[in-house]
C-alpha cells in the first residue's frame, strides 16, 4: 500500500498552481481538521517559495463562497481538506476517490464538495485530490483532539515536503 506522500507526489507531478482548501468549523472540535491543515500549510508555504505557485484558501462551512476566487486563481489542482466520517480511528487520514465522496459523510458544509467541483470542473480543467481527516468528537464549542492536530501536522508537512518548502 502507497502512503499518503507517495500518492500525493504522483497526483501533483505536473502541479503548476495548486489550491488547498481546508473545510470544516472551528466552532465543532475535530470538524476543524481541514482549516487546520490549511493554515499549517499557507504559513508554511509563505516562508519559502519554489515551485509549483500554492494557493491557501479557508472555506469554513460555506467552501463554495470561494469558487469566484478558485477560478480566478485557476489551479491546474485542487487540494480539498476535510474532516470525514469513514469508520476510522480519530486522525487516520485517507485520500478519498470522487466516487466515494458522496458515500462519506462529510460534516459540516452546506454544499456538498462534489457539487461544488463539479461546477468548478465546468469551467476549467484541474485535478482534485481529497483529503478526509477521520473526526472524533464533532460535539459544539469541544477543542480539537490532540490526534486531529497531529494530523493536520502531519499532511501539512508531507505537502510542503513534496513543493521543497521545509
Amino acid at each position: 500500500m502507497q502512503t499518503l506522500a507517495a500518492i500525493l507526489k504522483q497526483k501533483l507531478e505536473n502541479a503548476v498552481r495548486v489550491a488547498v482548501l481546508g473545510v470544516g468549523s472551528d466552532l465543532r472540535g475535530d470538524d476543524v481538521a481541514g482549516i487546520l491543515t490549511a493554515r499549517h500549510i499557507e504559513k508554511i508555504t509563505k516562508q519559502k517559495t519554489s515551485s509549483p505557485d500554492v494557493q491557501v484558501f479557508i472555506g469554513d462551512t460555506a467552501p463554495e463562497n470561494l469558487t469566484g476566487e478558485i477560478k480566478k486563481y485557476q489551479p491546474t489542482h485542487l487540494i480539498i481538506i476535510d474532516s470525514a466520517e469513514f469508520d476510522a480511528k480519530p486522525g487516520t487520514i485517507k485520500l478519498l476517490n470522487p466516487d466515494e465522496i458522496g458515500g462519506t459523510s462529510f460534516c459540516t458544509h452546506s454544499l456538498p464538495i462534489k457539487v461544488m467541483t463539479d461546477y468548478l470542473l465546468q469551467s476549467f480543467k484541474f485535478e482534485v485530490i481529497t483529503i478526509g481527516i477521520q473526526p472524533g468528537t464533532l460535539a459544539f464549542g469541544a477543542k480539537p483532539s490532540k490526534e486531529i492536530v497531529e494530523a493536520a501536522k502531519r499532511i501539512s508537512t508531507t505537502i510542503a515536503k513534496l513543493f521543497n518548502r521545509q
